[in-house]
């Protein structure tokens, strides 16, 4: 691709996570198809992988803090689907979590690994800076002062009466 060039499609970082997401469910589908359990990994990092790189520039902070997040809501996804028909939901869920969970770290800690390197080579720095000084800028404006103890109005507490007393029959 030559320099100054731009790729044709462009994703915001709500659409990088979707992919993500989408792609991991599909690889958990073809996981139980075909009996192998690293595809889910390798779905997972190749979405993670062409989301970053399809991302626009100034949405890579949101997408990095994304993998763990897209990883784990997957996962809750399908092993909640497999707990249903189970005796003891809360009890096969956890299991499987945690069998699931355990199984896929390697695959979610180099997908988390590839996002932050990708990211850092796409202007992440960039990112950073600019909302350190948004928050910077948001905090040097002063902000009008309230007073700590406002009256309430004269007459506030008081009862009122609504309609005439009744007269004795």
């Amino acid at each position: 691709m030559e320099k100054g060039r731009k790729p044709a499609v462009r994703l915001t970082a709500r659409g990088a996570i979707a992919l993500a997401l989408v792609a991991t469910l599909a690889g958990y589908v073809l996981a139980a198809l075909l009996g192998v359990q690293q595809v889910v990994g390798a779905a997972f990092l190749v979405s993670s992988l062409l989301g970053v790189l399809l991302v626009n520039r100034r949405e890579l902070l949101s997408l990095v803090v994304a993998p763990p997040l897209v990883f784990f809501c997957a996962t809750l996804f399908v092993e909640l689907g497999r707990a249903l028909g189970s005796v003891s939901i809360v009890q096969s869920l956890a299991l499987g979590l945690y069998t699931s969970l355990t199984r896929g770290a390697p695959w979610l800690f180099a997908g988390s690994a590839v996002v932050l390197g990708v990211a850092l080579r796409r202007g992440l720095w960039d990112n950073v800076r600019d909302l350190r000084a948004e928050l910077k800028a948001d905090a040097e404006t002063p902000r009008p002062r309230q007073p700590t103890f406002v009256p309430e109005p004269e007459g506030y507490f008081e009862p009122k009466v609504y309609g005439t007393p009744r007269g004795e029959d």
